[in-house]
């Protein structure tokens, strides 16, 4: 045999010469989840070591996690039920304890990225992404409360805008609110395929946003469909996203690579709750060693196509890293 595709792979050495997919900490966004109060450290039962902070452990938390080499973070707030209503005003809120929360980390970490999620969901008493009136998600009458919600944010001084709502049209709307008020260095990295996927429900305990009836499914994507992604996409960059989102990541890695081969703005990939939680229950039950099976996960999704992973193994995956140097 002339060809033999084993003297490639014979030694350590030749194998990290000829790799061909390359993970690093510098990919890695970490979510984290606040909550109001003073030194509260809340178990979230479904998320084994992920924790919702108060804002001064956070500060604690985030500076652990920039010592790992972690510098971008996704914050997500979870909001007591009174302050919820149906038009999500809390979000926008001058006393929102998230919007402070944002000023107190920048002050402290100027160096850092914050990323926000938007959507009307921890916010809402109806627990949907958008306006309900009448059982019906209302897609137009939801963008304005988006794009106010994302001017607060960016006042803040999110980094990164994270529209997650599926609402069509509101790329372009928050855009036009974000310049008109100032904020154009303000970046948009839009959700634009995000399924409806039964692959949430740890998030959504640790956020208590839960829809109050129903389903997602008249908003988010249908996990059959592929060829849809290309649709949303385009839409999203013609709007002025400048990055796209795919959620989730690993059951949904074509969808990443069909995103990447067509459009040349960064993709990025949510390694999403449930995905997390069942590399911990199955390493929990010595089913799967858990350093090696979260990073081929997350090297899966490298491999895909994603320029950036949002994913609750950043701090995990940042100390193994650490430890084969």
């Amino acid at each position: 045999m002339n060809n033999r595709p084993r003297r490639n792979r014979k030694s350590s050495a030749i194998r990290d010469l000829v790799q061909e997919t390359h993970l690093s900490v510098d990919n890695l966004i970490l979510p984290l989840f606040l909550v109001d109060g003073a030194n509260k450290k809340e178990v979230i039962s479904s998320l084994p070591n992920i924790y919702r902070f108060s804002i001064e452990l956070m500060l604690k938390e985030i500076e652990t996690c920039l010592e790992l080499g972690i510098r971008i973070f996704d914050l997500f707030p979870s909001v007591k039920d009174h302050l919820k209503d149906k038009t999500a005003s809390y979000s926008y809120a001058e006393e929102n304890f998230y919007l402070h929360a944002i000023r107190k980390i920048k002050e402290r970490f100027p160096e850092v990225v914050l990323m926000s999620d938007v959507a009307m969901d921890p916010y809402s008493s109806d627990g949907h992404d958008g306006l309900v009136e009448n059982g019906k998600i209302l897609n137009d009458e939801t963008l304005e409360i988006l794009a106010k919600m994302s001017v607060a944010q960016a006042q803040a001084g999110i980094d990164i805008i994270g529209p997650s709502d599926m609402m069509d049209g509101r790329v372009g709307y928050i855009r036009e609110e974000l310049d008109l008020n100032g904020y154009m260095e303000t970046s948009i990295m839009a959700y634009c395929a995000k399924y409806a996927s039964a692959y949430y429900g740890p998030f959504r305990e640790a956020l208590n946003s839960e829809p109050k009836f129903g389903d997602k499914k008249s908003y988010q994507m249908n996990p059959a469909n592929k060829r849809e992604a290309l649709i949303e996409a385009d839409l999203d960059v013609a709007e002025g996203a400048d990055m796209l989102m795919v959620k989730p990541a690993t059951l949904y890695l074509d969808v990443i690579h069909l995103l990447k081969e067509n459009h040349d703005v960064p993709i990025t990939a949510y390694n999403v709750s449930g995905e997390y939680a069942m590399i911990h229950a199955a390493s929990q039950k010595g089913w799967l060693d858990y350093e090696s099976a979260m990073a081929e996960m997350l090297l899966s999704i490298k491999r895909a196509g994603a320029d950036g992973i949002l994913t609750y193994f950043a701090k995990d995956y940042a100390k193994l890293a650490a430890s084969m140097q």
